[in-house]
């Protein structure tokens, strides 16, 4: 479903992102994480096209990400959650839920408000469809934001460090829904620093720092068995 060939992108004289390659099964669960700097999100945004590479190729479902046709591509195939909610906050719950899936997919209000009811019931918050964002916890605001993901039901789901914003005691009700998500068909990648987390739901796991790939691995191999030493020596610090 994705695949990067040789994709580097630099920020002034900051590289980034060197050389990576890497590819996403249909279904897969990937997982990439690496300390902060490493360049985990600019790749997530990457495929997202919300950043353009320097160099290199991005491919969805074996269609390249070019400029002139990547926002058709990305609104076929992905759907996003940041790090922040980025929620419109003049609008209630139900009303950020539909407003892809009216304007952009052109679905009837009635329709829209079914699929977003469906997806409010599957995050649990039926009851704050009304609510604003203002009214609503970080870690509800995030739930919305996964409601109105899946209500685009794209086949690919990216989630860039989705806990990082909230407060410790609403982290847990976050990553709980995605690993219900997780246990869909839906490919999915996410960028996150919770380790339990990504040993829970990956299928494959991506080590980043400094711009480069730097090890990949079944959860189980990549955390017992680490074949980098910089991979051993972040996780050393991490899983102490």
């Amino acid at each position: 479903m994705i695949e990067l060939k040789g994709v580097c992108k630099s920020f002034g004289h900051l590289k980034v992102l060197k050389d990576i390659y890497f590819h996403v099964r249909e279904g897969e669960k990937l997982v990439i994480i690496g300390p902060s700097g490493s360049g985990k999100s600019t790749l997530i945004r990457c495929i997202n096209a919300l950043e353009e590479p320097d160099d290199g190729e991005v491919f969805l479902n074996g269609e390249p990400l070019l400029r002139t046709t990547r926002t058709h591509l990305v609104r076929s195939y992905c759907a996003m959650v940041f790090q922040q909610f980025n929620l419109y906050p003049h609008m209630t719950a139900l009303q950020n839920i539909t407003l892809a899936p009216i304007k952009l997919q052109k679905k009837s209000k009635a329709e829209a408000e079914e699929i977003a009811y469906h997806y409010l019931d599957v995050v649990g918050l039926r009851d704050k469809a009304t609510a604003y964002p203002s009214n609503l916890s970080g870690g509800q605001q995030q739930r919305i934001a996964i409601a109105r993901a899946l209500a685009t039901k794209q086949k690919i789901l990216l989630f860039d460090e989705p806990t990082s914003a909230l407060d410790p005691e609403m982290v847990q009700e976050v990553l709980d829904v995605i690993i219900r998500l997780s246990r869909e068909s839906i490919t999915m990648v996410v960028v996150t620093h919770e380790m339990g987390f990504a040993r829970q739901v990956a299928d494959r796991i991506i080590f980043m720092d400094n711009g480069v790939l730097v090890e990949e691995g079944k959860p189980e191999e990549f955390f017992e068995h680490p074949k980098n030493e910089r991979t051993s020596a972040f996780l050393s610090k991490i899983l102490r």
